[in-house]
């Protein structure tokens, strides 16, 4: 290949660059903001705590030994903190030092479950031959997300009786069923999925091929 060969190819296959929206997930779920600094989390709870002793700027900054300018500055996040800073401010407040650093170090769910060792649940209004694993679990936020794996073995029976808030997505594994929801019934093999509002009546009308599991996602709000 000559050079002139080479340029033009060159030309026409450009380097392609990564960006952020290349890291991105399918999911249309909004973007999480840009992480607070550790300074403006300091300061927010500096200035959180001084409100809920209901103390002036100018009163604390006296009680902790700073200006008043300066602690203007901390709750603004604008200066990070010196290490003796926080020590007057905390004595002041009358809170551990690690009280500042609350907001910045908070957690985030994140349940994981070994293949196998899923809790086996009884729920509201199942049969015999009717096993629910549950896989996760979260313990706050506005929703509750459970995600069970069941397995219907040769003694189950057909039930189409179960009805709750929120909604569910079932995706099949193995097996074969005529899954109703409502007044419609749809026939589910390994690879399908239905999502569906829960408050209608549900469930398997009938059990074509035996055992099988499906995964069983069921939100609802918190409350």
């Amino acid at each position: 290949m000559t050079g002139k060969t080479k340029a033009a190819q060159a030309t026409k296959d450009p380097v392609r660059t990564t960006d952020a929206d290349d890291l991105k997930t399918g999911s249309n779920a909004p973007q999480p903001s840009t992480s607070i600094s550790i300074a403006s989390a300091i300061g927010s709870q500096v200035r959180n705590l001084r409100r809920k002793l209901e103390l002036t700027g100018v009163e604390l900054a006296e009680q902790a030994g700073l200006s008043a300018g300066m602690l203007s500055k901390i709750e603004n996040g604008a200066v990070s903190a010196s290490i003796d800073s926080l020590e007057a401010l905390a004595r002041a407040l009358n809170v551990p030092i690690t009280t500042f650093f609350a907001s910045y170090e908070e957690k985030r769910d994140c349940s994981f479950v070994p293949a196998g060792r899923g809790v086996m649940i009884e729920r509201r209004g199942t049969k015999a031959g009717h096993q629910y694993q549950l896989l996760g679990h979260s313990i706050s936020g506005e929703i509750v997300v459970e995600p069970y794996l069941i397995t219907l073995t040769k003694e189950a029976k057909p039930y189409t009786l179960f009805q709750h808030a929120g909604v569910e997505f079932i995706y099949m594994l193995t097996g074969k069923v005529l899954y109703r929801h409502a007044d419609k019934a749809y026939l589910l093999g390994p690879g399908d999925s239905l999502y569906f509002d829960a408050g209608a009546l549900h469930g398997p009308e009938e059990l074509t091929e035996l055992p099988m599991t499906y995964l069983s996602i069921i939100i609802y709000p918190r409350g």
